[in-house]
């Protein structure tokens, strides 16, 4: 399902419709999202690539209404809890910042943990678009709270916190989010992609 004919977007060369119909809304309807969805999001992300297939992506993850929804929304900075209590399911996305080399003993530090569990969050985050479904990921929560509610060691990183659901109306958010409502544009290729040295 996309919504990539009604988005005001347009792209300078050809790409799947998913991809453009992808956009981080702040209006959710809170419909329920039942177990099956979630797990086809999380198959989605396990498929990532990663260094030494170490697969450093980990996700805790409340529904709306269940026994964690309170204490995941209470991790969340003010302004995003107040829109993303409207989500169906909220995400803290984390990586392992230790890996398991081949030959080694002992853990060492991974350089490339955060890298690879973005990739992750993008798999993850393009399923939930072909599912009809949006998210909106977020640097603003209390990592201190997060590791609380979750359970988490020191030796994950927090990377993001994800609201998921259907879209809802506008009309819910107070009249400052209400106007940013929209999908937002990206640069231009010439400014991120350069043939030879960085610009």
């Amino acid at each position: 399902m996309t919504e990539a004919a009604t988005l005001p977007r347009e792209t300078a060369h050809p790409i799947d419709p998913d991809i453009l119909s992808r956009w981080s809304p702040r209006a959710f309807d809170g419909s329920p999202l039942d177990a099956a969805t979630l797990h086809t999001l999380f198959e989605a992300a396990r498929w990532a690539p990663s260094a030494y297939n170490a697969q450093p992506w980990r996700f805790a993850y409340a529904v709306r209404g269940d026994a964690h929804w309170e204490a995941f929304v209470s991790a969340l900075l003010p302004f995003n809890a107040a829109w993303a209590q409207g989500a169906s399911a909220l995400l803290f996305i984390l990586s392992d910042t230790l890996i398991s080399l081949p030959g080694k003993d002992e853990p060492a530090p991974s350089g490339t943990a955060s890298f690879d569990t973005g990739a992750a969050w993008g798999f993850l985050a393009l399923q939930a678009t072909k599912l009809g479904l949006h998210t909106h990921a977020m640097a603003g929560f209390d990592h201190a709270r997060a590791a609380e509610v979750t359970g988490a060691s020191e030796r994950f990183r927090f990377e993001a916190a994800v609201a998921i659901g259907r879209i809802g109306d506008p009309a819910s958010l107070p009249d400052t989010l209400r106007a940013r409502e929209i999908p937002s544009h990206r640069r231009a290729i010439d400014e991120i992609a350069f043939h030879g040295r960085l610009g």
